[in-house]
């Protein structure tokens, strides 16, 4: 079969194809045949060598596909059974606990490879009305929107929701939060994007080129009383206005820092004389997994996809992501 494996010190000139045998199958395992997986920024970072990994480390967090043959010990799954994958396989239900925050693609091989042995515990199944390669986007970014949202940030029909940029979880957060009756008001420095954020359902546009200090346009836009929910993808460039614009009790979930990893501003008085509720979130566990399919089911929601690439291709893939070209997701053809 074949995989991509990253040679230490990382670099995306390091993401070699290989040819290698296929995975052998204990009891407990499933074997996979992986027809999706789709771009993140944690997989990103491990691709240029930002989170140190073993050598010959197979990259990828995400994945959907076809369980093509089951260990004499599974009883969950059966053969073509369609499934995708969790980014904490071990995390199955409860509070995280550090002996169970294994990231695949990162502490362990992950799913840039066309079959792959894994526990039956550490997969779900699709949601039926979507196909592999639009599956292959929810475990990393669609479950931490869901988590976002749902379980810490308890949304309710009427709220309203700030999402952050065109990337996976702030477009995913959109769709979501409108299936629920939130109102949305999105950020983007491209025009042509914040068209795109319109077109899915965003009722109010900021351009934070245009608006720098954005989160002065929120209260506009709010009659000076704040949103409910920030979803914070940006981190130390974007937190100030973030807590700028969010009401008295209201919520940040603290998701990302594409935009840096520390605040020097001091702005703990504003947060808690806000009374703000922040959660910090690192997607979630099986058991709200589950919830978000059979909620996916329930309700209309497409992920976004802009491009795709082939498997070889997994280089220029992440470039593009670098490039910041994509909306939404990038999904990568596997099978």
């Amino acid at each position: 079969m074949k995989q991509i494996q990253l040679s230490k010190p990382g670099g995306l000139e390091n993401l070699k194809l290989t040819d290698t045998e296929n995975p052998s199958l204990k009891d407990n395992e499933v074997l996979l045949k992986v027809y999706a997986s789709s771009l993140n920024y944690h997989d990103l970072m491990v691709a240029l060598g930002l989170i140190p990994t073993e050598d010959k480390r197979v990259p990828l967090s995400d994945a959907a596909g076809e369980i093509l043959e089951v260990g004499k010990d599974v009883s969950k799954w059966a053969v073509g059974d369609k499934v995708m994958s969790m980014c904490f396989p071990n995390w199955v239900s409860g509070p995280p606990k550090y002996d169970l925050l294994s990231f695949i693609g990162d502490n362990q091989d992950g799913y840039a490879t066309e079959l792959i042995s894994i526990p039956e515990s550490a997969i779900t199944k699709i949601p039926n009305n979507l196909n592999f390669k639009e599956a292959a986007t929810l475990p990393c970014a669609g479950l931490t929107a869901w988590r976002a949202l749902v379980d810490e940030g308890r949304l309710k029909s009427g709220e309203t929701v700030l999402v952050q940029g065109t990337g996976g979880v702030s477009v995913f957060a959109l769709q979501l939060a409108k299936t629920f009756g939130a109102t949305v008001i999105a950020t983007s420095s491209s025009e042509e994007k914040l068209e795109k954020l319109k077109s899915l359902g965003a009722d109010h546009l900021i351009n934070y080129k245009t608006h720098p200090e954005w989160g002065k346009e929120v209260l506009k836009i709010t009659n000076n009383e704040g949103v409910d929910h920030v979803v914070e993808v940006g981190g130390a460039g974007t937190f100030s206005e973030s807590v700028r614009c969010t009401k008295l009790a209201g919520h940040i979930a603290l998701i990302g820092v594409l935009s840096g990893p520390s605040v020097s501003e001091i702005i703990l008085p504003r947060i808690f004389l806000k009374q703000i509720r922040l959660s910090g979130i690192a997607m979630a566990n099986q058991d709200s997994q589950i919830a978000m399919i059979d909620y996916l089911e329930k309700n209309e929601i497409k992920p976004e996809i802009s491009d795709s690439f082939d498997l070889k291709d997994l280089g220029a893939a992440f470039q593009h992501q670098i490039d910041n070209k994509h909306f939404g997701k990038i999904s990568i053809d596997i099978g």
